[in-house]
């Protein structure tokens, strides 16, 4: 691959999914969202891409009522999908999840109601997987043991740095309603947080696209696969919609973590590049690149958008 700017290719690609809100027996969740078919829709579209994320880090809600059938479902359909793109899967419990069923089905170990937290290394780059649930309630918590546990694993820094993923984002959102059942104790969070190598934090919960900052670390929240909710709806209420279904990619360079925001969906494509016009500017020499697509009187991107367009 020719390198067409002045940065590298990233050193890890993460695939981040959030939301999934399974139920057993593949029943629409309300009655009218087919969440089986949004996560086949996903995955299917991830691999169509050609990208390979070496791990596939999914924050949480994974099953709407923590339901054994829904949960075992969902393996089936991330797991061989994960197999053939050569990803290693990341399961985080969410407030929807049950960490009986989430433990012994997603994680192959004897089921347990102490919080899932777990530490995976992906070619160097750490991931932890923190349990911010609350048996019982959907708000999020974490409890000063895993705070020391998250503390002593963070004394030794990973070659490239940590991403804590979990499942309630750690800064504020604009949906009022969501601050009921927001992250409690962000502040002692941060205080483990703050001068760590933790270079990024993946969350859900919100099921709408957002960032922000945390402890000096840029947070990210991927929306919901399942459905999402209107940010802009009346001050007040809580308007979830079956469009705008998400993943992001999350690209991870030497000095930067970089997330893009991808829709699922089959939409027409309207405009755009074959790979023979990609194959094409590779040959060239940067300064010819420069010339043939940056310059607004290039007639040779001009040429392909035409040739693209009647496609």
């Amino acid at each position: 691959m020719v390198q067409l700017g002045q940065h590298a290719p990233p050193v890890h690609v993460i695939a981040h999914v959030s939301d999934t809100h399974l139920l057993g027996g593949g029943r629409p969740l309300y009655g009218a969202v087919d969440t089986d078919a949004h996560v086949a829709r996903a995955f299917a579209q991830l691999e169509r891409s050609g990208v390979r994320p070496e791990a596939i880090v999914i924050t949480g809600d994974l099953a709407d009522l923590g339901e054994p059938d829904a949960y075992e479902r969902l393996k089936a359909l991330v797991e061989p999908a994960a197999a053939r793109m050569g990803s290693q899967v990341i399961w985080v419990m969410g407030n929807h999840d049950e960490r009986g069923p989430f433990a012994s089905i997603l994680l192959g170990e004897e089921a347990s109601g102490a919080p899932q937290d777990r530490v995976y290394d992906v070619g160097g780059l750490r991931i932890i997987a923190l349990d911010s649930t609350v048996p019982g309630y959907h708000h999020g918590d974490l409890v000063p043991e895993q705070l020391d546990w998250l503390r002593a694993e963070l004394a030794t820094p990973a070659p490239h740095g940590t991403l804590l993923a979990l499942h309630h984002p750690p800064i504020p959102s604009p949906v009022e309603l969501m601050a009921i059942i927001e992250l409690d104790h962000q502040a002692e969070l941060a205080e483990v947080v703050r001068g760590s190598d933790v270079r990024g934090v993946l969350a859900g919960h919100l099921h709408y696209s957002t960032s922000g900052t945390f402890a000096g670390v840029p947070v990210s929240v991927a929306a919901a696969t399942c459905y999402t909710i209107d940010a802009s709806a009346e001050p007040g209420t809580l308007a979830g919609i079956d469009r705008g279904q998400t993943f992001n990619l999350v690209n991870v360079y030497a000095d930067q973590v970089v997330h893009a925001i991808v829709p699922i969906s089959d939409a027409p494509r309207v405009s755009g590049f074959s790979g023979a016009f990609l194959e094409a500017l590779a040959r060239m020499s940067a300064e010819e690149r420069r010339e043939a697509f940056s310059s607004k009187t290039s007639t040779f991107s001009l040429a392909e958008v035409e040739r693209s367009g009647r496609g």
